[in-house]
């Protein structure tokens, strides 16, 4: 018959073998954990770094493509560029250069028509025009909004019987486009936005006509 003492010293090696066997999958669990937060974090970082290496692949190809002709852009020459105190006709294409109004028109999204003779003068400062048909899809209007908001001289608004859905002017500059998602958008964007063919660069296109919504 066991005495006290060894029934205590039982007692106390089977706490200490439950005490070990609670620690060793108490150790096991943690590091389940941390190798699964170690795999959630490395992949996370790899997403990451696959769409930042992919932002930087297309903001390569962009800049590349702007360093060539642009396909199917009009270019006209020799535009004069008198402050006029004149309207300037409706037409099925936006001016791209001209007389114009003495007030440019402020840069910005707008949501009605503008006034062709101010933003004529905002291209003068360096500005990209991009007109819409009034009846683009919201979609469409929607694509063409994010590629331009944020662009200190970019101006956008809807333009009455348009000759094809989309039109984007710079200075002497024009591309006719039928798809706001078309990727000769933020081509046209990067080489004539303030580009070389801008007659006034670092003209102001703010404090002049107009209230953009965007």
């Amino acid at each position: 018959m066991s005495t006290s003492k060894e029934r205590h010293e039982e007692r106390t090696a089977r706490m200490a073998a439950v005490r070990a066997e609670h620690d060793r999958r108490e150790r096991r669990r943690r590091v389940i954990t941390v190798g699964a937060v170690g795999v959630t974090v490395l992949a996370l970082a790899g997403a990451t770094t696959a769409v930042i290496l992919d932002a930087r692949s297309e903001q390569a190809r962009v800049v590349e493509a702007a360093a060539q002709p642009i396909p199917e852009v009009e270019e006209t020459t020799g535009l004069s560029a008198e402050h006029v105190e004149a309207t300037i006709a409706p037409s099925a294409l936006p001016p791209l250069g001209g007389d114009h109004a003495p007030v440019w028109q402020n840069c910005g999204i707008y949501d009605s028509p503008v006034p062709a003779e101010n933003a004529v003068h905002s291209l003068e400062h360096g500005a990209v025009w991009v007109a819409y048909r009034p009846d683009l899809s919201a979609d469409q209007v929607a694509e063409l909004r994010d590629q331009v908001e944020g662009e200190a001289y970019a101006l956008m608004s809807p333009y009455p019987d348009l000759a094809a859905p989309v039109v984007l002017t710079a200075w002497g500059v024009q591309l006719e486009l039928d798809d706001a998602e078309d990727d000769r958008i933020p081509t046209f964007l990067t080489k004539y936005l303030q580009g070389e063919q801008t007659p006034e660069p670092g003209a102001s296109c703010s404090g002049g006509n107009g209230t953009p919504v965007g």
